[in-house]
């Protein structure tokens, strides 16, 4: 994750310095400019639209719900807010205009640091989020289907289903999801309840059966060679047996695949064709 571009609001010089210096203590947190009303804090945030607002509530003038009102009144772009306050009191209404967290005056460092985790699982969050629209855009130009039934698939770990083979398959791993072009895949084998994706830059693990993956494939181009395995025939290079009536596969990269005597006929086949 990369920094967070930090601004710190507050009419108190000792306040705000006091909370820089706290802020040291955490390498995603880079701040870029501190403000001591209100009407600086809207100027600097529609300036340099930081990713996180340390916003003191009480100030002369315009006050930290200004701020945020006049943001929200104006269209700007919201940056993650965190008010900062010597009232307990104004924790609800903080919350009820858009702030993620709320701090009390002092300080407390121990406090700071749950509030900087809160922040950076936020941010985690946004971005795989803004991962999945982008995924949602390429498979609705790949299969043509509604990006909303697309959404349904993927939340329910469905399938998405095509009208034609896919020319990716989507390897969802914790929290973020790889777009792995078809072409790239030289061979599939089974792992117990999971499917092992080899390309030449690295193998993906996948929660699918063989029969799932068999209807997404296109058959002309996977081929099984085993109950528990298929190969991409681009990929093959040689093809035979051994002298114990054993068939095998040897594939481009040298990887030796065994062939079912079940399948044999099958790859043969398709090695000819």
């Amino acid at each position: 994750m990369n920094k967070l571009t930090t601004l710190i609001v507050d009419d108190e010089p000792l306040a705000r310095k006091g909370l820089a210096v706290r802020l040291q203590d955490f390498n995603c947190i880079d701040v870029i400019a501190q403000c001591a009303t209100g009407k600086d804090a809207i100027e600097k945030i529609e300036q340099l639209s930081p990713n996180l607002v340390f916003l003191d509530i009480q100030m002369p003038g315009l006050s930290g719900f200004d701020v945020v009102r006049h943001l929200i009144a104006n269209d700007v772009a919201m940056p993650i807010i965190v008010f900062v306050t010597a009232f307990d009191h104004y924790a609800v209404q903080a919350f009820d205009i858009h702030a993620l967290d709320y701090l009390l005056k002092p300080v407390d460092l121990e406090r700071l640091g749950k509030t900087i985790e809160r922040i950076e699982g936020y941010v985690k969050q946004q971005q795989a989020n803004q991962h999945k629209q982008r995924l949602i855009e390429v498979v609705t130009k790949v299969t043509g289907h509604d990006s909303a039934a697309i959404m349904e698939q993927l939340e329910s770990n469905k399938p998405v289903s095509t009208n034609s083979y896919s020319d990716v398959l989507a390897i969802k791993d914790i929290g973020e999801t790889t777009l792995v072009p078809t072409q790239e895949i030289i061979w599939i084998d089974a792992a117990g309840d999971y499917m092992c994706v080899h390309t030449d830059a690295q193998t993906h693990i996948l929660r699918k059966t063989m029969k799932e993956l068999e209807q997404m494939l296109d058959p002309k181009i996977f081929i099984r060679t085993h109950r528990s395995a298929m190969v991409n025939k681009r990929f093959i290079d040689k093809f035979g047996n051994q002298v114990n009536g054993e068939y095998y596969l040897i594939l481009t990269n040298g990887k030796e695949l065994k062939v079912s005597r079940s399948y044999k006929d099958r790859v043969k086949q398709a090695v000819l064709s």
